[in-house]
């Protein structure tokens, strides 16, 4: 059969084949018949673009060509050659048709027509041959590829922290437990708790919510170091926002303060956006069109100032404003939306912890760029946030953009021992179990600083979707495990 013979749609289409005797194999997109000819639009999936085979069924048999219906996989050759219509410059006329599987019309669910996002997570199995899922999981692999490049390329080192580990990085609690115990009879100690002594690893452990402490500890001897991995959470939460498993990037790195960290993240944002817009205009076109359709769907007040090309543009063309929380919550509280109660949790009063609304206020209608906020208040964040003179705030950064809120959330580490260790008392942190990370202050401690990308928060930015479901092949949320 010569699989390894076949020719890539989208380099049919990127190049010179005219009378090229060439073989492609893919799936149906569309076929339609009169009596002379059919026309059958191919993909392979290496492309948004569909290719148009031109059959004639003087040549191919009709038994075959009745199985050429949509989602039947074929193997076609024949020669490429001028094309007649509008739409691409060449098309194939096919010499032999080979099915090389199946796909029965009344059963196969994904038929020229607009099926729903809803619908389509339903068969998570099947959606990726969508023109919509097949662009989003395309530039979900440039962003992918260019995460790995711009770190390769700056001199960082790929660290592949462990998912299964016994700390809670952000302390919240919600982790997915790990046991080979029987759940219907595991062992208890004297006190009549669970034994863990027995377990695998004796002792408790779950799957990670961060790579980032362990990252710490590679960054203490390789200086700039990242992961790029899954990470899971446990949180009851239905909202388009929400995975229970997801991938996360984090940067740490040695001899870097808050600013550093700052110059790095929106350098690195700027990048993968940047590599994005050149690497996948035409699915990004598609994506474009159809974020476009779907606002316009939307009442006037719900809709998006800016396009999809025109948003990734403003990120990439914009320096970031960087304030601090505390100006942030006088921009807050003297805003329109605040005074007049429009916004759905009101900013009353220094500490409050920011949503969603009033992160995109501050981007897309005060500032109108990408903004980086500075120096939280030291009770809403996690411990390992170096803390700063005033002793009320800490060294943390988040990163907003248009239309999504915080993308990147980071900070300045804290390396003081006594400092860290004093903190994780206050919040009730047991320092006999984080030994050994308490071990990189006491030994050879340095100014150093992280943040973390929520993968799929960027593929939704990147795209527009607008449920995380629909930007990782197959989501994982409160009672879905499916696929």
């Amino acid at each position: 059969m010569a699989f390894n013979k076949r020719e890539k749609i989208q380099d049919l289409l990127s190049g010179d084949f005219l009378d090229t005797q060439v073989s492609i194999m893919g799936w149906v997109r569309t076929k339609r018949s009169n009596k002379n000819v059919s026309f059958i639009a191919m993909n392979d999936g290496s492309t948004i673009k569909n290719f148009q085979v031109v059959a004639d069924p003087n040549q191919i048999e009709d038994d075959i060509l009745r199985k050429c219906t949509t989602g039947a996989c074929l193997k076609i050759t024949g020669k490429i050659v001028a094309s007649q219509g509008a739409g691409q410059q060449a098309e194939l006329v096919a010499e032999t048709i080979e099915i090389l599987g199946e796909a029965d019309p009344e059963k196969y669910p994904l038929q020229p027509k607009k099926h729903s996002l809803e619908f389509l997570r339903e068969i998570a199995h099947l959606r990726v041959r969508t023109n919509t899922f097949g662009a989003v999981f395309r530039v979900r692999h440039a962003l992918a590829f260019a995460v790995h490049k711009y770190f390769n390329d700056k001199g960082f080192f790929y660290i592949h922290t462990p998912i299964i580990t016994a700390s809670d990085a952000e302390g919240a609690g919600e982790t997915f437990k790990v046991t080979t115990f029987d759940l219907k009879n595991p062992p208890l100690d004297e006190a009549g708790k669970i034994d863990y002594k027995q377990d695998f690893f004796e002792r408790e452990t779950n799957l990670t919510v961060s790579g980032q402490l362990e990252g710490e500890l590679a960054a203490m001897g390789l200086a700039e170091i990242y992961t790029f991995g899954p990470t899971f959470r446990a949180e009851n939460s239905n909202t388009t926002r929400h995975l229970a498993e997801f991938w996360m990037i984090e940067p740490e790195m040695a001899f870097h303060d808050a600013e550093d960290n700052q110059d790095l993240a929106e350098d690195f944002l700027k990048y993968i956006i940047s590599y994005a817009l050149e690497n996948c205009k035409d699915d990004l076109e598609f994506l474009d069109k159809r974020a476009h359709e779907e606002e316009v769907t939307k009442k006037a007040d719900q809709r998006a100032e800016m396009g999809l090309l025109e948003r990734l543009k403003f990120v990439v063309d914009n320096k970031f404003e960087r304030l601090s929380y505390t100006e942030a919550i006088e921009i807050l509280r003297n805003s329109n939306p605040n005074k007049k109660k429009k916004f759905q949790y009101l900013i009353e009063e220094w500490g409050a912890d920011l949503q969603s609304e009033h992160e995109r206020y501050l981007v897309e209608k005060h500032f109108k760029k990408p903004v980086i906020l500075t120096d939280y208040p030291k009770d809403i964040k996690a411990f390992y946030m170096r803390q700063n003179e005033d002793g009320k705030t800490v060294a943390a950064m988040d990163i907003l953009f248009p239309g999504i809120g915080e993308i990147v959330g980071g900070s300045q580490r804290e390396e003081r021992l006594d400092k860290l260790t004093e903190r994780m008392e206050e919040m009730d942190i047991p320092a006999e179990e984080m030994w050994w990370y308490l071990d990189t202050r006491r030994f050879g401690s340095t100014p150093h600083a992280g943040f973390g990308l929520g993968f799929e928060r960027m593929v939704q930015f990147v795209t527009a979707m607008g449920n995380i479901r629909d930007v990782i092949a197959f989501p994982r949320t409160p009672g879905n495990a499916e696929f």
